[in-house]
């Protein structure tokens, strides 16, 4: 199978919401809810992905020829590349009956592992969700990272305990799902969360804790002093507050701030290698790619995200070369220009 026939057999696979276009941009699935689609109007996700077309590369090749190494080291742990895969939920929902979250997420982390990175696993109503997602990583020797929804303190600890379990690697809470339709009218109630509540919670997990949701460094300044480990620059994809701006557009403020604090992801319209390195030069430590995983996993299986994971790495490795970084250590703000 090639990336271009994975991609075609996506498109029968989708259920009728996500179109599994070329390029996963947000205009065939504007204002498509449930789907993949976001919400209001629409237009974060287009803008997503049209502000880190707006970022540019700087060739210079005059320099020592080598391969460049594309490998991180997070929190002790070595990975292959500087991109994860992201947390996605309620499958059936919103892309169809060929996978249930047990099913996909099963398929995702050990394909993720095997092919050396990590996948953030999504979280549901249905508490068989998490458990399955937490299953998962387990049988792939933790390497994986659950995400949380920003439940009630009572039920984030009864996933605490499954994350413990699991032995996961890291964990995860996506605190911009409170604005999730779904998750403002489930019992017990889910929301928003103080600095207090989510301090609590980051020293109970005893590992590192990955923040998402963050787009201002107010919102910074209150995950470091939860005592977060990083923070995932994020709007959800656009899905849970119309008329925000894009994560290209204030990741570099929220870097500035940061100056070595907590690790910074960023996702959201990030699409290829080259978009993963412009990310990196702006000061990203690692980014997370979610939705052209899903049409990996429905277009083919394992080898659909392996497929994917190589075109991104083959995007990586050449922007490096041609923009002179050996290493991603290399990569620095004077390679790109907006």
């Amino acid at each position: 199978m090639t990336y271009e026939e994975m991609i075609k057999q996506a498109r029968f696979e989708m259920g009728p919401y996500c179109k599994s276009c070329p390029v996963c941009d947000g205009r065939a699935c504007k204002n498509t809810m449930p789907g993949p689609g976001a919400k209001g109007v629409g237009d974060v996700a287009i803008r997503n992905y049209e502000q880190w077309q707006r970022v540019r590369v700087n060739m210079d090749t005059i320099g020592e020829n080598v391969e460049p190494d594309t490998r991180i080291n997070l929190f002790g742990h070595s990975f292959a590349y500087p991109f994860f895969a992201g947390p996605v939920g309620a499958m059936r929902l919103h892309y169809g009956d060929k996978y249930d979250d047990e099913e996909y997420n099963r398929i995702l982390v050990s394909a993720c592992m095997e092919n050396g990175i990590a996948a953030f696993t999504g979280d549901g109503a249905n508490p068989e969700v998490f458990k399955a997602a937490s299953a998962a990583i387990k049988d792939n020797d933790g390497i994986g990272i659950p995400t949380i929804k920003p439940w009630n303190v009572e039920m984030i600890h009864e996933k605490l305990d499954m994350v413990e379990e699991s032995e996961a690697i890291m964990v995860a809470m996506d605190i911009d799902a409170a604005g999730l339709p779904f998750l403002k009218n489930t019992v017990p109630p889910a929301g928003n969360k103080t600095v207090e509540e989510l301090s609590m919670v980051i020293h109970d997990a005893e590992r590192p804790f990955i923040l998402k949701g963050i787009m201002t460094v107010k919102g910074a300044k209150k995950a470091y002093e939860a005592g977060a480990s990083a923070i995932v620059v994020s709007n959800h994809g656009g899905r849970v507050l119309d008329q925000t701006p894009s994560t290209a557009e204030v990741l570099e403020e929220i870097v500035s701030w940061n100056e070595g604090r907590m690790k910074i992801f960023v996702d959201g319209g990030i699409r290829t290698g080259m978009d993963v390195f412009k990310a990196i030069a702006m000061g990203a430590d690692a980014v997370l790619i979610a939705r052209p995983f899903v049409q990996a996993v429905y277009g083919g299986q394992s080898e659909g995200v392996r497929l994917y994971i190589e075109k991104l790495a083959a995007e990586l490795r050449d922007t490096m070369a041609m923009c002179g970084a050996k290493d991603i250590k290399s990569i620095s703000r004077k390679m790109v220009r907006r």
